[in-house]
């Protein structure tokens, strides 16, 4: 069997990550605005694969196209 590349809930590891910074007595932010990208970007950068889980934007797009679809679909002739 293959070996397949391991994933972690990315808010598990920017938790970790910066608890660690913090008891260095460093402020960490993920700047202004959502922070899932830049969450990942750290991820990324620490050779983790993020993966869509617990992501809100992810849940929110479906939602937002579910309700178009829905509204093409039932809307009358």
């Amino acid at each position: 069997m293959a070996d397949a590349e391991e994933t972690y809930s990315p808010w598990t590891i920017v938790d970790l990550v910066f608890g660690h910074l913090v008891d260095a007595g460093l402020h960490p932010t993920l700047g202004s605005g959502h922070p899932g990208e830049p969450a990942a970007q750290l991820l990324r950068v620490l050779g983790i694969v993020p993966t869509n889980e617990g992501d809100t934007r992810v849940s929110q797009e479906v939602q937002q196209h579910l309700a178009q679809l829905r509204a093409t679909m039932l809307e009358d002739p």
